[in-house]
């Protein structure tokens, strides 16, 4: 059994062609459940290589590397993830790679994660006779909306073979290229979007006696629910209670019927998650009622918290140290606030997600993730690679070594 492979020269052997897929994805972005040509352009990649793939979750592929490699017993499945849909915003950056569709961008990175999964595959699937195991590539739609991942596990792709660690990676402009970071325990939080509807009665802003207004009901609810978090949370856990909307009346002098609210619950913890979102409801409506309103509550069932697994975490840093170094590990504290729709893989199987340096100061590349003028140093792409393959190899070959 070859045990050594030099995983990070495989990678750059590929650069031209990782930095092509790359550019391409860049320039034509598609947004979520709308990626038809980009998940054509996987499956044509994945035609060319000899891997055998299945659709799911509408736009989503699921690919399938099988290990030649004999061993006893049961053999493991480890799956590598990556979203491939982009975002609806305007790609305001001067260069050749630019969007090609107006309104639309790559703003997140997710055409880095589609590009470094490819070339994952390329690599394994060149030394499939090495490997005890399987590796699954899971190429999820809609991760910015609704998130493909929960209908891509719904539709089985976790099982036959059954999948037993999954991998997932995002390129993050705040760390340098060449670095790495990673945590332990709670990586992102979970979310729950939520929309109230005050109704209260209508009337002359002159008369407000003979109204019930809205406008201030919703003002008392809005300061309110801060405090949950404030005083009913520990301070040493992280939960936020955003309001990012609200609408209601129509002229200076009108009371209006009704008010219209919307925002976002973000916990670390699912019992926080259940105790917020019982605590909304409770003081929306105690509220109201006191005020003599009435409402309706819609609190939404969104990502879950992202977990990682912390033997897998373990492999991967060992793998990332065979490949940048020591030194070039940043382990994480803290959790992000932020949600990703791995966590529905990490709640099912033992994972391990990371965040790829993607940063470089001295090139200007350093504007935020989500924003016009977002980019990557390419220079990335053959690490992500790297480590991937690394984590894929050991895990499956790990008994061996």
């Amino acid at each position: 059994m070859e045990e050594n492979y030099d995983f990070l020269k495989m990678a750059a052997d590929i650069y031209e062609d990782l930095v092509s897929w790359r550019r391409h994805f860049h320039m034509n972005p598609e947004l979520g459940f709308e990626e038809y040509k980009t998940s054509a352009r996987i499956k044509e990649f994945l035609k060319q290589e000899g891997i055998p793939y299945t659709e799911t979750a509408g736009t989503g592929v699921c690919a399938i590397i099988e290990g030649k490699a004999y061993v006893e017993g049961e053999r493991k499945t480890i799956a590598l993830r990556a979203d491939i849909d982009a975002l609806p915003l305007k790609d305001r950056k001067n260069c050749d790679y630019a969007s090609k569709v107006e309104g639309k961008m790559h703003a997140c990175g997710h055409d880095a994660h589609m590009t470094i999964l490819m070339g994952s595959a390329r690599v394994l699937n060149s030394i499939r006779d090495q490997l005890q195991g399987n590796v699954k590539l899971l190429f999820e739609p809609a991760e910015e909306t609704t998130g493909g991942a929960r209908f891509m596990i719904k539709e089985g792709v976790l099982e036959n073979p059954k999948v037993d660690s999954v991998v997932g990676l995002h390129v993050a402009e705040g760390i340098e290229c060449g670095k790495i970071g990673i945590k332990k325990g709670v990586v992102n939080a979970a979310s729950n979007p939520f929309n109230i509807r005050i109704i209260g009665k209508g009337g002359h802003g002159a008369h407000p006696e003979d109204t019930v207004d809205p406008i201030v009901i919703s003002s008392n609810i809005i300061l309110a629910l801060q405090s949950i978090v404030s005083r009913e949370i520990p301070p040493t856990d992280p939960a936020v209670i955003t309001v990012g909307s609200i609408h209601g009346g129509s002229a200076q002098n009108i009371i209006p019927e009704e008010v219209n609210i919307s925002g976002i619950i973000r916990t670390m913890k699912s019992e926080h998650r259940e105790y917020v979102i019982r605590r909304v409801t409770e003081v929306v409506e105690g509220i109201t009622k006191a005020m003599r309103g009435s409402c309706e509550i819609d609190i939404q069932e969104s990502y879950p918290c992202l977990y990682n697994n912390d033997f897998m975490v373990d492999s991967l840093v060992e793998c990332a140290e065979s490949i940048i170094g020591e030194d070039n590990i940043i382990h994480m504290n803290k959790p992000s606030m932020g949600v990703e729709s791995f966590a529905y893989f990490s709640l099912e199987r033992p994972s391990a997600f990371y965040f790829l340096g993607a940063g470089n100061s001295e090139k200007g590349i350093n504007h935020p993730a989500h924003g016009s003028f977002f980019d990557i140093d390419e220079n990335c792409l053959p690490i992500g690679v790297a480590v991937q393959c690394r984590m894929a190899f050991k895990y499956l070959n790990r008994d061996t070594e």
